[in-house]
């Protein structure tokens, strides 16, 4: 039985192609390697080899109207759900199958999204495919599994490279308090998932949060939002800010995110161009222009989260 449902036009194969470079993101294609680098002539290919390639072509971008559900998660969503984690911690020591083991033990909070119906000829569809997911994970009441300990080794490691000692003292102390839990929260989803699915996800995950607190259950007691965005941005691209001091203008490969960036009381970026690989990341562009990779760190204070829930209402809403 579905949470909730969303009717939207998205392309099914999951590969952007062209579109890719007007989207800031992809899934893995290099908009060098897509073009055609061979020095044989067109007029040798054979007729059929022709019309399969034409056909590839139309199946890359074809779009389709698309109902998406959500659903509670379950044993079957282990390889979705560890695949997006791959797609968020690329190349870091974190060790993603044991999160998606702990995320799909813990019952109590946490959605995946699937496609409500899928054609009964089709051959390529898995009724089981997760589209994405969101929750939450205590990381203070679950200290000293492995999973976590990276997650925290790798948030602090990257804030001391790319913050100052202060806000590192700051986020340290923090994450050892525990009086006031952080929880991790996760939101990933494939790329040409629409962000309006954004709205009921982070709405059903509140109102389980309400229930877990209601029940004594870890999830519902977090005083902190910690989050790992995907972002990247233009080399050498800098914006005027407050103060009139120039600083670099990240963009956020789920774009409802910038509105978490606005409460956090802690942020920083890291690069992972060295660890993004063809398979996932490939070289971004936007309007034909480079793009560079990055993670974007944010801490949110979970009494913050209201107004950040009105932001998606007023920009998200169908």
């Amino acid at each position: 039985m579905s949470l909730w449902r969303l009717e939207h036009r998205f392309n099914r194969t999951y590969r952007m192609a062209s579109s890719a470079k007007r989207r800031a993101v992809g899934l893995g294609e290099n908009p060098e390697e897509t073009e055609d680098s061979s020095d044989e002539n067109p007029e040798d290919d054979d007729d059929s080899e022709e019309e399969n390639s034409e056909a590839s072509d139309e199946d890359i971008n074809e779009e389709v109207d698309v109902q998406l559900e959500g659903h509670n998660i379950s044993d079957n969503d282990f390889n979705g759900i560890q695949k997006l984690l791959q797609q968020l911690f690329l190349k870091a020591h974190v060790d993603t199958s044991e999160m998606a083991d702990i995320i799909i033990q813990q019952k109590h909070v946490g959605t995946v999204v699937k496609q409500a119906e899928v054609p009964e000829d089709s051959d390529d569809d898995d009724p089981d495919e997760v589209f994405g997911f969101i929750t939450m994970l205590n990381l203070t009441e679950r200290k000293g599994v492995q999973c976590v300990e990276q997650v925290k080794e790798l948030i602090l490691d990257h804030c001391e490279k790319n913050a100052a000692h202060s806000v590192t003292e700051q986020l340290e102390k923090i994450v050892g308090d525990a009086n006031k839990p952080v929880g991790l929260l996760l939101s990933e989803r494939f790329v040409n998932v629409p962000p309006q699915i954004a709205l009921p996800l982070y709405k059903h995950l509140l109102e389980e949060m309400v229930e877990a607190q209601k029940t004594n259950k870890p999830s519902g007691k977090c005083h902190y939002c910690l989050m790992i965005s995907k972002t990247c941005k233009e080399a050498g691209k800098k914006i005027l800010a407050r103060g009139g001091a120039l600083e670099e203008e990240y963009m956020f490969v789920n774009a409802e995110e910038e509105f978490f960036y606005e409460q956090a009381i802690i942020k920083f970026h890291y690069s992972v161009q060295e660890e993004a690989d063809s398979c996932l990341s490939g070289r971004w562009s936007y309007d034909d222009v480079p793009m560079k990779p990055f993670r974007t760190v944010m801490l949110i204070p979970a009494d913050r989260m209201p107004v950040i829930m009105d932001k998606l209402k007023e920009h998200l809403a169908l």
